[in-house]
């Protein structure tokens, strides 16, 4: 395809002192996407295969997607334009709509597959979510307009979302979606009704607290909760009008942006954690969401800060090819961001983003001006017990670091296999790290090494929590040909001060001599870096310094090379301590400082912090002479803090 450069009108620097950008450029960004998306659909609109690499379900359903997250984006632009539509998007998507649901599932140029159950032809449920939403938000243009037998037809496609098992997670949200939509055009009954009760009685089932829920059974945290969870049902709460149901989810969602802001970066970048993340700028949902509905705790211009940094963050980083698609990646391509679900329309989910345009133009949200992100405004740590994650910002950089204390992406019935996800097992993830793919050395990690394998953190159980700190335990499992331990656990605490990580490990049932590995933040370099052998290990990129240093237990150091890099560089060192486990029945503690910052030339770690440990009493001496005691024993973990 030709070349088709973004046009983006002039920045606002007098309203949008930190992003340039205004309403005018998130619609000339959604007209863009749009028109560059649909050079590639077929000759009736029905499906839009996009250039790239096809998902495990198939080139067809692809399209489909395609089509799907695509109509999602032209409904959002032109629904908050009140239907103006001066490129005939709908036009075509309607068309599209009426060849697609003709003959479903015949192999021709435009049928849709049908929809079947989760692992059988389940993806288009997925997207059926999409195209009863888009319906519904652009009724008076596209469904009104169809003929009777149009109508019945699509009806019968959507309702093979209703008929059909979905996966045991957020999925159940998709049925629920359709069945809103056919109950707005007077087309409900009892399995429509069933849909939506059912949905919600999972989702309330699925709360753990602090506005969060898990993606499904388990302990499943990431960004599904706000590009999913929250915004699915809480959407159709607000276009039926349901207040009770508004007023219960809404609250749920304020609580849970009081937190979730805090994870944009000052340079707008949301935090690398969890799976699809190729859908990039669809991290800012939830916070559009809560302005459309007015739960949200963000003044408006703090709102579009978040909305507009994300998404310029991307643009001006490389996520679209030059004619105008998203690619299937972070910044650029970046097979280890995918899923096998992963298809050439899967980032256009990315199209929720645009959520905010449904806002008129004189809402707040787009004539205030920016203010700073959470982030920015001063350095926080929050420690969020019940999804067992650790948040920790600092004003000066704008960085954010997340720690893992309570996020796996494991069923409760499913067992535990190493070597674990990345995206989910580490112990912290950031705005400006990624983590190293399964095949190299893992960042932010302990392990046990026995028989020339090393142990993965897979199941990750929550286990206490403090004002500025969290702990979770594990089970070391090693892969094929390695030990099991059945009795073996370790123990891990972060707590987080300014930029810097305290972090505190116990060995439980461990053997002695066992070797203990603990690594750091993983930092994209080029491959002649060659950073100092100092007990310090310091890694200095072009964004970022990423520094390691044991306090107590480790007796070598070193680097390690990640030759498949990250998401934010092909090539990438990790730092990493090694210790051995002791002979002591009650378990063997190590510790650790680590930090990760952008600030110029930080200060050395030594001397900032000490640590020493008497039996399984860790005490931690800072160089503003106060003291963190840490008793670790059978009942968790118990922090201390004590003033100078």
């Amino acid at each position: 395809m030709p070349e088709l450069p973004l046009p983006l009108p002039p920045e606002d620097r007098t309203l949008s002192p930190r992003t340039g950008y205004t309403r005018a450029h998130w619609e000339a960004t959604a007209d863009h996407l749009l028109t560059a998306a649909l050079r590639y659909a077929t000759p009736g609109h029905a499906l839009v295969d996009l250039p790239g690499p096809p998902s495990k379900s198939g080139v067809r359903s692809d399209g489909l997607e395609g089509f799907a997250r695509t109509f999602l984006l032209a409904a959002l632009r032109t629904a908050g334009d009140s239907g103006k539509d001066p490129h005939g998007f709908l036009e075509r998507y309607t068309a599209g709509i009426a060849h697609g649901t003709r003959t479903p599932g015949r192999e021709d140029t435009e049928s849709w597959p049908g929809i079947g159950h989760h692992g059988i032809q389940g993806q288009p449920m997925v997207e059926s979510a999409s195209v009863a939403l888009a319906l519904r938000l652009t009724r008076p243009w596209t469904w009104d307009t169809l003929p009777a037998a149009d109508q019945d037809r699509v009806e019968r496609w959507l309702r093979g979302a209703l008929t059909h098992t979905p996966a045991p997670n957020n999925w159940y949200l998709f049925p629920l979606t359709v069945a809103g939509f056919l109950e707005s055009v007077g087309r409900g009954d009892t399995d429509t009704s069933r849909a939506i009760e059912r949905g919600l009685g999972l989702l309330d089932g699925w709360y753990r607290g602090q506005g969060w829920y898990s993606d499904g059974d388990g302990r499943a945290f990431d960004h599904y909760n706000g590009w999913a969870l929250h915004l699915y049902p809480l959407l159709h709460a607000h276009l039926a009008q349901d207040l009770p149901l508004l007023d219960r989810l809404g609250a749920r969602l304020r609580e849970f942006l009081d937190g979730f802001a805090l994870l944009f970066d000052a340079n707008g970048a949301p935090i690398h954690h969890g799976r699809s993340l190729t859908y990039r700028f669809a991290a800012t949902a939830a916070v559009g969401l809560g302005a459309l509905t007015g739960h949200t705790p963000l003044a408006p211009g703090a709102t579009r800060r978040i909305l507009s940094g994300a998404l310029r963050h991307f643009l001006d980083r490389g996520a679209l090819t030059s004619d105008g698609v998203l690619t299937l990646g972070w910044y650029g391509p970046h097979e280890a961001t995918l899923q096998r679900y992963s298809g050439p329309g899967s980032p256009y989910w990315a199209s929720k983003a645009f959520l905010a345009l449904l806002l008129p133009p004189e809402d707040p949200v787009w004539t205030a001006p920016e203010e700073p992100a959470p982030a920015e405004a001063a350095d926080r740590v929050l420690a969020l017990p019940a999804p067992g994650l650790l948040v920790q910002t600092t004003s000066a950089d704008g960085l954010v670091r997340l720690h893992n204390h309570g996020s796996c992406k494991l069923h409760p019935s499913e067992p535990e296999q190493a070597p674990g996800n990345p995206l989910y097992a580490r112990l912290a993830y950031s705005t400006r790290t990624g983590p190293t793919s399964a095949a190299n050395t893992p960042d932010n990690h302990i392990a046990l090494e026995a028989r020339g394998t090393r142990s993965a953190r897979v199941r990750i159980h929550p286990l206490a929590a403090g004002p500025d700190w969290l702990a979770s335990w594990h089970r070391p499992v090693f892969p094929e040909g390695g030990p099991v331990l059945p009795a073996a656990r370790i123990e891990s605490l972060t707590l987080a001060r300014g930029s810097l990580e305290l972090r505190v490990h116990r060995t439980v049932g461990v053997p002695p001599g066992t070797a203990v590995h603990l690594t750091g933040w993983a930092v994209a370099l080029p491959p002649e870096a060659a950073p100092a052998e100092t007990e310090e290990i310091r890694l200095d990129g072009p964004e970022v310094t990423g520094r390691l240093l044991g306090l107590h237990g480790w007796h070598t150091h070193r680097t390690v090379r990640a030759p498949q890099g990250t998401a934010y560089g092909p090539w990438a060192l990790v730092p990493e301590l090694t210790g051995t486990v002791g002979e002591d029945e009650a378990g063997t503690v190590f510790a650790a400082l680590a930090s990760l910052t952008a600030e110029p030339d930080p200060p050395p770690l030594a001397g900032q912090v000490t640590a020493g440990a008497d039996g399984l009493v860790l005490t931690a001496r800072w160089a503003d002479g106060t003291r963190t005691v840490v008793r670790l024993g059978e009942g968790g973990p118990e922090v201390t803090e004590e003033r100078a």
